[in-house]
């Protein structure tokens, strides 16, 4: 499959965990010549064939069973206002087929949110069986630390600097907060321009994966003013690491964020209601630790890594018997 995605990065948690298991990657820039892909997949001699539905037909292998695993969703008409022409005519045209047809040839097909699920079903008029296998994060490595007081409160937003991610209404949230927020973005995989220069916004630049729970013990909120995700692992791992959220009331976000016990979910693009809960968590550092701490527990009982290797590993055993 595909680098650079999160989608990538739960294939290499699977790849470590389950023996037998061979993650192969490519650039992108491979998916400008789709017939070519089968050359850059590796050994056919697998057992199961594991991909995602983009351009999982030309992974499929005869007689070898194909589970796709649908990470997110992005041909419905709503993504096309932040999609560009390009990507317009690419989602209502060769990349909805390739999608289609994966699906048709799957022996399996997971999603990674109920939301997800729904929406393959009725964008694309998918009649199977979807199974949800919810992402998990290490909770012994993603966990919370204690805070020395700082006259600075950190509000962190992590991904790619873009109108998916919300990302442009970031400095307009930053002019709304009380002089002592801080927000601190990262730079994502993809993106490298930088937002606005304003004095309580920060550019971290893009993280390393193994320096990011250190990010996100430094923090003391995660704001996430996406559009669309199919199950983010930025916001598992910030609730793993204890922190509140503060996130957009759509797509899958409902299904990690408790409103009101985990955090706060706002309208979409509604800059005043983001930076009134920011402030409201500011102002009360006992409820930023109680709703960090329903997080923990909700991560510990639902979106933990050994639960999603796990779920996956019972599926490829169902699959070979």
């Amino acid at each position: 499959m595909a680098t650079g995605n999160g989608a990538y990065i739960v294939h290499q948690i699977l790849a470590l965990k389950i023996p037998g298991y061979r993650l192969y990657g490519y650039s992108p820039y491979w998916t400008l010549l789709p017939p070519l892909l089968p050359f850059v997949f590796g050994d056919n001699k697998a057992d199961i064939i594991h991909t995602t539905p983009d351009y999982g037909c030309f992974a499929k292998l005869k007689n070898t069973p194909l589970v796709i695993t649908c990470h997110n969703l992005v041909l419905d008409q709503f993504m096309m206002v932040y999609s560009s022409f390009a990507q317009r005519i690419h989602y209502k045209t060769d990349l909805r087929y390739f999608t289609k047809k994966s699906l048709a040839l799957a022996s399996v097909v997971t999603s990674v949110s109920r939301f997800t699920a729904d929406l393959v079903r009725k964008e694309l008029g998918y009649g199977g069986e979807i199974k949800v296998i919810y992402n998990g994060v290490d909770e012994n490595l993603f966990c919370p630390a204690k805070k020395p007081s700082a006259k600075k409160i950190r509000v962190l937003f992590s991904g790619n600097l873009t109108r998916r991610k919300g990302a442009d209404i970031l400095p307009l949230i930053a002019k709304q907060l009380a002089p002592e927020i801080e927000i601190v973005y990262t730079k994502g995989l993809r993106t490298k321009n930088s937002l606005p220069d304003l004095p309580n916004l920060k550019n971290i630049g893009t993280v390393p994966f193994v320096q990011m729970p250190q990010v996100y013990r430094g923090a003391d909120i995660l704001l996430f003013p996406t559009v669309r995700e199919g199950l983010p692992l930025a916001v598992i791992e910030a609730m793993a690491c204890g922190l509140p959220v503060v996130a957009t009331d759509c797509s899958s976000l409902p299904e990690l964020i408790i409103d009101g016990k985990g955090g706060y979910l706002c309208d979409m693009g509604n800059v005043n209601e983001f930076a009134v809960r920011i402030n409201e968590l500011v102002a009360s550092p006992n409820l930023r630790h109680e709703m960090g701490q329903f997080n923990r527990g909700r991560v510990e009982k639902e979106f933990t890594l050994k639960r999603m290797v796990d779920n996956y590993r019972n599926m490829f055993e169902q699959v070979l018997s």
